[in-house]
């Protein structure tokens, strides 16, 4: 038998883009109130035909306005980008920061599980009958995960974006342990986020080869204080305390009428 592989079994949906904007807010109060009507017109007929998308008030330094984008793939995504930016309301904004993943849901309980079944029937790893068995495995789990995997964006008022990472530092290495290690260290780290079901959705978004972190994290919420809780005690937990990077936080208030909110 040949060594198994170290990699988990991960299911792949919705293909997601956030896009961090700037207003140029001096150059648009220079319009003519009839010329801003016309791109606020323009700009909700586009947005009022993207069943998912959605828009959000930044608060802070980092930007004024977050665009979520969950599409089928890829190229959709790029039809979505291409339409906002020939919009002439694009004039007035200027990008800060973007974000590309696609959501992922790890399988770490089902492949050891799995790998351990064809490890005793002796099936060598990456053989037609071992590619055929996985494929089988995660046939029956897309098939059984499809809400997760292809999510419509939740309507709650709040939404907190961070991408991260896990350590790859030289004493804690997260791709060095031992898969059965990170079965349980991601058990126990989503029981803690369990908690919180009933007051904030958790989508998680795969980034590895598409942006500069790992993993995408989507909180949604009605009351932000819950982001603050669900985080700050997941950082006590072992698998984040010891192996957990994170970049920068993004927190934005929904909002339907963009007119409103620039005409404000």
């Amino acid at each position: 038998m040949g060594v198994l592989p170290a990699v988990p079994l991960t299911l792949e949906g919705s293909s997601v883009l956030h896009q961090m904007m700037r207003f140029r807010w001096a150059a648009w109060k220079a319009l003519a109130p009839a010329q801003q009507d016309e791109a606020l017109g323009a700009a909700a007929d586009l947005f009022g035909g993207m069943q998912q998308s959605a828009i959000y008030s930044l608060i802070g330094h980092k930007g004024d306005l977050m665009l979520v984008h969950f599409r089928r793939n890829f190229e959709e995504l790029n039809q979505a980008e291409m339409a906002i930016a020939r919009l002439r309301l694009s004039d007035f904004l200027e990008p800060t920061s973007s974000y590309l993943s696609m959501v992922e849901l790890g399988l770490y309980e089902t492949t050891l599980k799995l790998y351990a079944s064809l490890a005793e029937r002796s099936v060598e790893p990456y053989s037609p009958e071992w590619n055929q068995e996985i494929e089988e495995q995660l046939a029956r789990q897309r098939q059984a995960m499809a809400q997760r995997l292809w999510p419509a964006i939740p309507e709650s008022k709040y939404l907190c974006f961070y991408p991260m990472d896990r350590r790859r530092g030289e004493t804690q290495n997260w791709y060095q342990a031992p898969m059965a290690e990170r079965q349980r260290l991601m058990h126990d780290h989503g029981m803690v986020g369990r908690r919180y079901a009933g007051e904030v959705k958790q989508i998680i978004t795969g980034s590895i080869g598409f942006d500069d972190w790992e993993w995408g994290v989507d909180l949604f919420a009605d009351d932000p204080l819950v982001f603050k809780k669900l985080i700050y005690e997941m950082r006590f937990d072992e698998v984040s305390a010891v192996y957990a990077l994170f970049g920068t936080f993004y927190v934005g208030l929904r909002i339907g009428d963009l007119g409103k909110l620039l005409k404000t």
